[in-house]
């Protein structure tokens, strides 16, 4: 008996997705006999489904797809669901000429194995349904991406047609708006219009090009961040990019973590291209002998690393092969680590309300019992870090969910996801134990029984990549920074040529004294350069002309509020200055 439909569980929401997404493939293979299904899954939002098909797939064509889709729940066809023996639905298949199903089939045990029927359309499926097509009440198809079979680049190339699912039309339309609202502030757009950055084909994916504004907007974090650390008690340390091979397998990555590296000989020794800061923090941290009495040693590093990641999985500053962590270690003894895995708590929290992100959701990744093989260190070691981390955020009153295989290999973490403006998740802010590597590079400390004792270690990243913590910035504030953070606070638009001089003291007056600035000297209309400067998201334009000249003054216009009327220089720039120490 098939699944009663309740869309307000996520079980009976994924169901229902799920049974969308076979209805698209029933359409598909209507429209597209030879096509081949491979498979078609439920996902956040809505559904996919991958198919093999000569013919590219056009928005035309999806739009036929989705009318062939409302005829089958027009048919309103019941779901039924068979068991066969594996052998005999391997043949089925075979005899259907759904070759991805039999593969898929080839690599289950012997038993019984689930297919689902409605109308004219057989899948292999796990299930469950909804009891009908006509259950079915609202859907869209988005668009057609390119997938490898089974996430494999020696795989073939499928399309994957992507959809959304709701149990009304007015849910799918108020989802298509947060789709189109997502869009507008997407960071890839918004990067190129605002000259923030660039990703250049010809340089490699997935390498980021700082642009001047870009350059300055990461500045102002890295200032911000730099300074926070010293308050905090953090030492800041710098190391290089490269590190012989030798490093990586004392701390283990070449052996869990290599396809991830990128590698290069020198003279005929290995070296590689650091995926990690920590080897190298290490080194820094046993340059000295360290008494307990000197400990906790807290090592900061805005360091850039690379990983090689494949070609289909990059997506502008979100996901790259270069980036630059604002990584930090901290060396303790066992009796200071919940404080420590306290204050980083804290000083999470603290740094992500400074960049106006309020809400967010945690999870503790810990490791599999069942594949103890992915993972470096006694299980009862990795008991003892997970109560630990769990202790830390049960006693700040911080709800979390358990995540189960979801920890690196070194050691459990804590994953903060940032909500932004439209409540969507972006992993940044980490925090993980380590009991591996003290104990590979034989980082010590002398305890007060003057014995050598194996230090304790923290990672923790506040903002976790750069890269991607900025294209979260960007579409949170959809490039309309607050003064503090923008790259520019004000532009200076003389009104004609002949009031280009006074503009141009304005503007080195406004640099003298801290204000980030820049200045039209175009000879075009008034009106269009302020347009432009508001296209650029600049927090206040300062038009000059024949009157401002003669006062020493400027005339504002805010971009949230307007035209302010017309201010002297000097208190403008105090007006400025207030403002961005009281947001910062």
């Amino acid at each position: 008996m098939e699944t009663k439909m309740d869309l307000s569980t996520e079980q009976g929401i994924e169901t229902y997705r799920h049974s969308v997404s076979h209805v698209m493939a029933q359409a598909v293979k209507r429209l597209f006999p030879a096509a081949r299904l491979a498979i078609g899954p439920a996902i956040a939002d809505g559904f996919y489904y991958d198919f093999a098909l000569d013919e590219p797939l056009t928005p035309e064509i999806l739009e036929k797809i989705e009318g062939e889709m409302r005829r089958i729940v027009a048919e309103d066809h019941p779901f039924v669901r068979e068991e066969l023996d594996r052998g005999a639905a391997i043949e089925l298949f075979k005899a259907l000429g759904e070759h991805f199903k039999v593969e898929i089939l080839e690599g289950l045990p012997d038993g019984k194995v689930s297919l689902y029927r409605d109308g004219d359309f057989t899948d292999l499926c796990r299930g469950p349904h909804v009891e009908r097509t006509g259950a079915i009440r609202a859907f869209k198809l988005l668009h057609v991406a390119g997938a490898y079979w089974r996430g494999d680049e020696r795989n073939p190339m499928l399309q994957r047609i992507y959809g959304t699912a709701w149990g009304s039309e007015e849910e799918l339309n108020a989802h298509l708006a947060r789709i189109e609202e997502a869009k507008a502030r997407d960071h890839r757009r918004l990067g190129r219009e605002l000259d923030l950055f660039n990703i250049y084909e010809e340089a490699g994916a997935g390498l980021v090009y700082w642009h001047p504004r870009g350059a300055m907007l990461r500045r102002i974090i890295r200032d911000y961040w730099e300074e926070m650390h010293i308050r905090k008690g953090y030492q800041l340390i710098a190391i290089p990019h490269i590190a012989h091979s030798h490093l990586w397998k004392t701390s283990g990555h070449f052996e869990f973590y290599r396809e991830h590296m990128y590698t290069m000989k020198a003279e005929g020794e290995e070296y590689v291209l650091k995926p990690m800061n920590c080897p190298g923090h290490i080194l820094v941290y046993k340059s000295a002998v360290r008494s307990y009495r000197d400990l906790p040693v807290r090592l900061a590093e805005m360091g850039t690393v690379y990983r090689r990641e494949r070609s289909g999985v990059l997506h502008g500053m979100l996901r790259v092969r270069g980036f630059t962590q604002d990584d930090a270690h901290i060396f303790c003894t066992p009796g200071q680590l919940p404080g420590e895995i306290a204050s980083v708590l804290d000083l999470v929290l603290e740094v992500l309300e400074r960049f106006g992100f309020t809400e967010y959701e945690i999870e503790l990744s810990a490791g599999d019992p069942k594949r103890p093989q992915d993972y470096a260190g006694p299980r009862e070691s990795w008991e003892m870090a997970e109560r630990v981390l769990a202790d830390a955020l049960g006693a700040r009153g911080l709800p979390f969910r358990r995540m189960e295989g979801e920890a690196v290999f070194y050691g459990p973490k804590i994953d903060i996801k940032l909500l932004d403006a439209l409540g969507r998740r972006w992993q940044c802010s980490t925090i993980q134990f380590d009991f591996n590597l003290p104990g590979r590079f034989n980082a010590c400390y002398v305890g007060a029984d003057n014995a050598r004792h194996h230090v304790v270690m923290i990672h923790r990243a506040l903002f976790g990549s750069l890269e991607r913590f900025v294209g979260a910035l960007i579409e949170h504030y959809k490039g309309a920074f607050p003064l503090w953070l923008s790259p520019v606070q004000a532009a200076v638009i003389p009104v004609s040529e002949k009031h280009l001089e006074y503009a141009e003291s304005v503007y080195a007056s406004l640099l003298e004294n801290g204000v980030r600035a820049a200045i039209d000297r175009r000879n075009e209309k008034l009106g269009l350069k302020i347009r432009d400067a508001q296209l650029q998201k600049t927090p206040y334009m300062l038009v000059v002309g024949g009157r401002e000249r003669d006062a020493g003054s400027v005339s504002v216009r805010s971009r949230e509020a307007g035209d302010r009327g017309a201010v002297q220089l000097r208190e403008f720039i105090a007006m400025v200055a207030a403002e961005s120490r009281a947001q910062r």
